[in-house]
This record gives structure tokens, sequence and C-alpha cells, in this order.
């Protein structure tokens, strides 16, 4: 990268307006060849909108989009292929009852003679690109048969499909296993080698400083600056972002905890995890911590009711019980806020309110009817409880950013009063901004007497926001850390299976 070279893309004074918000006010930037460029914000900031104009979604009311030295009008993503901008999309936007390969070259599957498919040819093409890939399945695989991680594979894999000049990343890692991300930064260094410019748009502020070569800025539909990653850090990345600076430390407090409110002794689930005990007190928060496939979420899944343990016991506030079912779980208190807010949380095309209190319909009906009244008033409640954003509470939930829509998550189990709340992945896909919001929020609850479990992949999150950090390996249990006793080197040990001592 030189300062003499031509951009492979470049914006200039793009604008968007939708009726009564001004979403993209005069954005410029470029993306250089061969340069990996973060494009970072906090949700809202417009860098869906910059996307979907660059993609031909949306029409700018002003500027331009130049493709090397080339002015350019994207009146559609098909043009946008074909002028090589090239998207791989957070949100999954394949065909699941195809193949991985027709999926692959879907609008372009190679012909014979009288338009017939070349199965074969499509095949060994689409092989040769998963062999960079370096996964499980091949071309001929059902892509509903694949998991989400995999799913997202074969987006990547469409990017692979032809000249691009500049490949956009839309937060690509949400859904990947660590092994899967270094198969991704390893094909992003590829595409840097051969001198493609890539935009890159993520949350994770680790990814940024790993594999960019310049961050630029979104705050409120505005630029606001473009920084050398390597002559920056994360706080001025995060000053500029949302313009004031955050805590980010591990958290010190030492809250006054109550009786125990949850605690487990020797459950098991198949070969999920085995022999787990912990405990969790009102006024606490319990961190869990571990590689994918450690068993958190499913240890999670059956406290709710959506597994059965093969053995062990389940007390509540000192009474054993059993939980068969999300129903029975919500009844004896507990409440689960799921990993896939979007698929498992909420119901995007419903509104805020009708979200909000979905769990407790029944409770609120009058007669044949749902009382309108008693609904508005819970949603109020915690809308001002939990700074949820919205104009609203006929606004519909998918229209939200990821930090609203998870504190809506949240505000619909808290108004159900539970005993126990667990929060897993509580910041997955939300900005930086919002996920302090957020951390802030955990700690407000259990200082309000709630016993909190948060199932977490980022160790940063789970060091601040927990007083004891249960570590996990391979479905057991391998230490449990208090706030004062944990540092990093020990806790990734722990979860490497690489100490067993001091086992909970």
């Amino acid at each position: 990268m030189t300062g003499q070279q031509t951009p492979a893309l470049r914006l200039e004074g793009i604008v968007k307006t939708f009726p009564g918000v001004r979403a993209l006010d005069g954005v410029s930037f470029d993306v250089m060849p061969g340069e990996v460029h973060a494009l970072m914000g906090e949700n809202g900031a417009g860098k869906s909108t910059l996307m979907k104009v660059l993609g031909g979604i949306y029409q700018p009311d002003g500027g331009r989009i130049v493709v090397g030295e080339a002015p350019v009008v994207m009146t559609s993503p098909l043009e946008a292929k074909a002028k090589g901008i090239m998207f791989i999309h957070q949100e999954l936007s394949l065909a699941t009852e195809l193949s991985v390969a027709e999926n692959i070259y879907l609008g372009e599957l190679p012909r014979k003679a009288f338009g017939r498919v070349d199965w074969g040819t499509l095949y060994d093409r689409t092989n040769a690109i998963l062999e960079k890939l370096k996964v499980s399945f091949d071309a001929r695989t059902l892509v509903g048969d694949l998991s989400i991680a995999n799913q997202q594979m074969v987006e990547i894999a469409r990017a692979l499909t032809v000249d691009a000049k500049a490949v956009i990343f839309d937060e690509p890692t949400a859904s990947l296993t660590d092994a899967e991300k270094v198969v991704l930064f390893d094909v992003i260094a590829d595409l840097k080698a051969a001198g493609v410019g890539i935009i890159y748009i993520s949350h994770r502020m680790e990814e940024i400083f790993r594999i960019t070569d310049r961050i630029s800025v979104l705050r409120d539909g505005q630029y606001r600056g473009t920084l050398k990653t390597a002559e920056t850090d994360e706080d001025a990345v995060t000053q500029l972002m949302i313009g004031r600076k955050l805590d980010l430390s591990r958290n010190e407090t030492h809250a006054e905890l109550g009786d125990v409110a949850l605690e487990v002794r020797g459950l098991s689930c198949g070969s999920l995890y085995k022999d787990v005990s912990f405990e969790v007190r009102r006024g606490e928060v319990v961190g869990f911590y571990g590689l994918v496939g450690a068993g958190r979420t499913e240890i999670a899944e059956t406290l709710f009711g959506l597994r059965e343990p093969s053995s062990g016991t389940i007390l509540l506030d000192g009474q054993e019980t059993r939980i068969a079912s999300p129903a029975d779980a919500i009844a004896k208190g507990i409440s689960l806020v799921p990993e896939d807010r979007k698929g498992q949380g909420l119901v995007l095309g419903m509104n805020c309110r009708d979200n909000m209190t979905l769990p407790q319909v029944d409770d609120l009906t009058a007669g044949p009817f749902v009382a309108d009244g008693a609904e508005i008033a819970i949603f109020d409640q915690y809308r001002d409880r939990l700074d949820i954003r919205t104009p609203g509470w006929k606004q519909l939930v998918g229209n939200l950013s990821g930090g609203n829509q998870q504190k809506i998550v949240i505000g619909k189990w808290l108004s159900m009063h539970p005993n126990v709340l667990i929060v897993d992945e509580p910041t997955r896909g939300i900005d930086v901004g919002s996920k302090s919001e957020i951390h802030n929020l955990i700690r407000d609850l259990a200082a309000q007497g709630y016993a909190v479990i948060v199932i977490s992949s980022e160790m940063p999150e789970v060091l601040h926001v927990s007083d004891r950090i249960v570590a996990m390996y391979s479905g057991r249990i391998m230490r449990t850390f208090t706030s004062d006793e944990v540092t990093e080197d020990n806790l990734i040990q722990a979860i490497s299976g690489l100490t067993d001592d001091r086992a909970a």
C-alpha cells in the first residue's frame, strides 16, 4: 500500500436521507488495494446504510462511488458484484434447500449445450474453493444440513468465486469457532496478498487490531476520522466512536451477597457435560467461560427446561426441584436470555410492547382480549428502567439496534420477576457503547438482589462483570475463580484443560 496507488474503492460525500432521518451525512472514505480497512461505529451509526448504498440496495441522495478510477452507479446487488464488489453478510442469505455448490454459484451455474447445468464443472470448482477454506463438507452437501458456522463459511466461499476488487466482511466471525476464525483470517490474508481491498466491519476490537491496516469511524451518520491501526489503541477508537471514554476494567466490587438462590449438584447430560456442581447467590454474578463446545450453553438450557439431565440435582432456595419445560422454569423463577436473540429471544416482526409482554400474555387478558393498557404500562416501565431507545411501543423490534433488542429481551424476563436470570452471550453483535450499557445493567441487576449467570466467550467481558468465574473444558468444570484470584493466564490454562487442581 503506497500513497501513489489508486484506491480500490472510494466513497465521496455519500448522503442518504429517510423520512425524518439523515442516515448518512456526507460520508467519505477509501480502501486501498491489498488493505484491510475496518469500518466501525455504534449500532445506528450508519454502517449498514452505507453498505446498502455500496451494494445497490439503496440509492444515495448525494455523493458518488468510485471503483478504481471509474465512477459507478450501483442499482442492484448483481450490478455491485459485476463491478467487483462482494459482500459477506452477517445475516445469512442462503437457500437451505439447495446444495453448497448451487448456493455459491447461484445465478451463475456453468452450462453445457442447450442450457443444461454442467454439474461436474460446478462441483469441481466448488470443491477447489472449499479446500482453501479447510471445511469438512463438500460441494454436494445440502446447506440446510450444515451448522450455522458452516453456513457462514459458505457465505465466505462466495467471495472467492469472482475476481473481486473489494470484499466487504460484515461481522464474519459472529458464529465461527476459534479454529474457523483462523481459517477466515488466512483467507483474508490471501485476498490482501492478491491486491484485493477489504472492508471489515466488526465490534470485536481484538480482531480489528489483529488484521486491519486502518480504521474509519462513523458516528451519527457522519464520518469521524481514519486512524492507522498500528498507531492507535482501543481507548482512542472507542472515544472516536461514542465521544466518551468507557470503563473496561475488571470487576473489583465486593457486593453484599444474599442466600443461595440456585445450587446444582453433580449435574450431567449425556456426553454434553458431566458432574457439574456450582451455586449462585442473590446479588452475585457468576460468569461461565470456556471454549466452544465446553458445555456452558447446554447447562443453561438444562436449567431452563430445554434439556433433561441424565443425573444430578437442582435446588432452588435450598429445595430440590425438577424442571420439565421452559414453562416450568419460568413458573419457578428462572429466565434465560438466549445466545441467539433474533432467532430465539425475539419475534422481529412484532412490536416492542408485544415482545416485552409475550411470556405473560395469558395473565394480561381481560376476557377474550389482551389488556392493552397493562401491556403498555409494563413496556413503559422497562423502557425507562433499561433506557431502551425507541420512538414508542409500536416500533417493530427488527428495526432496533442490537443493544436495544438485547434490552427488550432482558426487560421481557425482568417483567416476570425471576429469582435467577441466565444471560447467554449478552453482547454478541453489539457495539462497544451498548456493550458497556449492558455490562452496567448486569451489575445493577445483581445489586438489586438478582442471582445472575453470565455465559460469555469474551474474556474481558467475563472479567468485567463477574464476582466469580466458572472455567469449563470439555463438559467439565475445571476451576472456579473469585474476582480477586483470577488472572488471564490461569483462566486460559483452566479452559484449555491444562490444570484440574482446585476443580469445582
